[in-house]
């Protein structure tokens, strides 16, 4: 019998205090900066800071609220929420991606054969660029004989003719790293389509797993 009784006050100690039951009224739950519980009709400003829940009449939490965040949990807050907003954004874009890859090519073949086309286009690009180059350096070539003959023979070289050398020089150097500058987007573009290549793969085992699974 005793023993029963001491049972019964543990369980009550441990249970939850019972408010204004059968009463149906509410009261607010929280706990200070020590840690120490606290139960009030109103609701004060130190429940807000650190949390609080209401409870009914018989002592059931029927709402949580959480703290009040500081100034810079809100701003980092703000920043995690536009991070993961960003992330969000790139994880659609790249299934859209994918989605438009699988339906465009049938199989790595087509996509190969498109990417060659791609590298084709810019090889003429360069070979276009670099007969260009060859023409405006072998115009300089002949303006600078002529500078050179005219050198010797002592007279001097017209206005225009040095211009025009000035000129070709400045065009040239331009268009040398034009052409340098294309022939690194074709390694570039060469690498990117490499790596396609090998997410097409991947992406196609992946459906092929799909359908062959029951």
């Amino acid at each position: 019998m005793r023993a029963a009784v001491v049972v019964g006050l543990i369980v009550a100690l441990a249970a939850p205090p019972v408010l204004a039951a059968g009463t149906g009224a509410t009261k607010y739950k929280w706990r200070d900066g020590t840690g120490a519980l606290h139960y009030s009709d109103s609701l004060p400003p130190e429940a807000v800071k650190f949390g609080y829940e209401v409870v009914n009449g018989q002592g059931l939490v029927i709402r949580r609220v959480e703290r009040a965040k500081t100034a810079d949990e809100i701003a980092a807050a703000k920043v995690q929420a536009a991070k993961d907003k960003a992330e969000r954004a790139i994880a659609e874009q790249r299934e859209r991606d994918d989605a438009q890859l699988m339906s465009m090519y049938e199989d790595e073949a087509a996509l190969k054969a498109a990417h060659q086309q791609q590298l084709d286009s810019i090889d003429q690009e360069i070979k276009a660029a670099q007969f260009s180059l060859r023409g405006q350096e072998q115009a300089l070539a002949d303006l600078l004989d002529r500078a050179a003959a005219a050198e010797r023979s002592g007279k001097n070289l017209p206005d225009a003719q040095t211009q025009r050398i000035a000129e070709l020089r400045a065009q040239i150097e331009t268009h040398q790293e034009a052409v340098e500058r294309r022939q690194a987007d074709r390694e570039s573009t060469q690498a990117r389509l490499e790596a396609e290549v090998l997410h097409f793969r991947e992406l196609k085992a992946k459906r092929d797993a799909a359908h062959s699974s029951p």
